[in-house]
């Protein structure tokens, strides 16, 4: 994608925006900056959507480098407040709908979301000479992986195979484009799947841990043979933190684990770790498939490695830490039926506003 490439060793960003920061990924790239770079300014964008919860950054809501906003990335209006007022430099755009399964029953949300709402921080991010604008994208982007083909590097062509892949493709197109017409200082990244504290249980790990805390059986799609790359939340939140700073403009970092598992092999490591070995088989049942299910992903990470980043979390190590925070935070996203069945469908249209795009937006008072 590179047009514009900058040689500096090091950026150094002092007002960060920071958008879904109260989601899963994002919560945890929000306080690694705060405690860490206490001279930076974090500004939280998130509108609460329902997979978001503020009670994840309860550890550093009172740092003085800290501040939340709650407003929607598709409020021109609001989004450009915002810039202005806090004087942002650099943009890390995390905000988006992200659960596949959504996408088959509400596409029309992610298309909202996912295209018009980074459009909107996109233009914004030009008139007001953003420095830096991290676009958070994902490897699903990619389309499915072969059995035996080799890890996809960041110039593979995009076959997304789902109605959210595809807005997330769509994004990137724009924002490649914001980078190639106005010179808009630009990286993306595209990430396997994560898996630690504060994810919402609509994801596969979280949701096993929640079905088997709640004595029920997990709910595996198709076969179960299906495997993803895994990587731990905190090895995500450091990759942002060195693409960040050492990142450069114009280039596309994948960000990967080396944890491919089939979904019934993760099933059976929780059952495991949960102490219901003996009841394995009972607490295993196979539902029909979505309506596609990639096989695989696999990524290259070299480029990012080439800046200095290492996974460090075993994936053992990562699910045993993952167990044991959601068995000691069983009601930190409340109510959470309608996320543990077979194919949630999140209630995600609001009957007065079909696309969510409601301006209203509260701003949290000043530091």
């Amino acid at each position: 994608m590179a047009s514009v490439v900058e040689t500096s060793d090091s950026y150094e960003p002092k007002n960060v925006f920071i958008t879904g920061g109260a989601g899963f990924i994002a919560s945890h790239v929000v306080m690694l900056l705060v405690r860490e770079y206490p001279d930076v300014n974090i500004v939280n964008f998130d509108k609460l959507d329902y997979c978001s919860c503020l009670r994840n950054l309860d550890a550093i809501k009172d740092h003085s480098n800290y501040k939340f906003v709650k407003g929607n990335i598709c409020s021109a209006d609001m989004v450009n407040y915002i810039l202005s007022e806090e004087n942002i430099d650099t943009i890390i755009h995390f905000a988006a709908q992200t659960h596949v399964d959504n996408s088959f029953g509400n596409s029309f949300q992610f298309t909202q979301n996912n295209i018009f709402g980074t459009h909107v921080l996109l233009e914004s991010a030009k008139i007001h000479g953003i420095k830096r604008f991290i676009h958070v994208s994902t490897d699903e982007v990619y389309g499915e992986g072969g059995e035996t083909e080799d890890p996809m590097e960041e110039e593979h062509v995009l076959e997304p195979t789902n109605p959210y892949a595809a807005t997330k493709a769509g994004a990137e197109f724009l924002v490649k484009s914001y980078h190639r017409s106005f010179g808009l200082p630009v990286i993306i990244t595209r990430g396997n799947n994560v898996y630690g504290p504060h994810q919402y249980p609509e994801k596969i790990i979280p949701k096993f841990i929640n079905q088997l805390q709640r004595g029920r059986a997990v709910t595996l799609h198709g076969t179960g043979q299906n495997t993803r790359n895994f990587l731990y939340v905190e090895d995500v939140a450091r990759a942002f933190e060195v693409i960040l700073f050492k990142g450069v403009v114009g280039q596309i970092y994948n960000i990967g684990g080396t944890n491919e598992i089939s979904n019934v092999d993760v099933a059976k490591m929780l059952i495991e770790f949960m102490g219901l070995s003996e009841r394995m088989e009972v607490l295993m049942t196979f539902v029909p498939d979505r309506a596609f299910n990639d096989l695989r992903y696999t990524i290259n990470c070299a480029k990012l490695a080439e800046l200095g980043w290492v996974e460090k979390v075993t994936f053992e190590d990562g699910l045993r830490r993952t167990v044991d925070w959601y068995l000691a935070h069983p009601s930190q996203f409340g109510n959470i039926e309608s996320a543990l069945v077979a194919h949630p469908r999140a209630g995600m249209i609001d009957e007065n506003d079909v696309f969510g795009t409601r301006r209203g937006s509260a701003v949290a008072p000043k530091r």
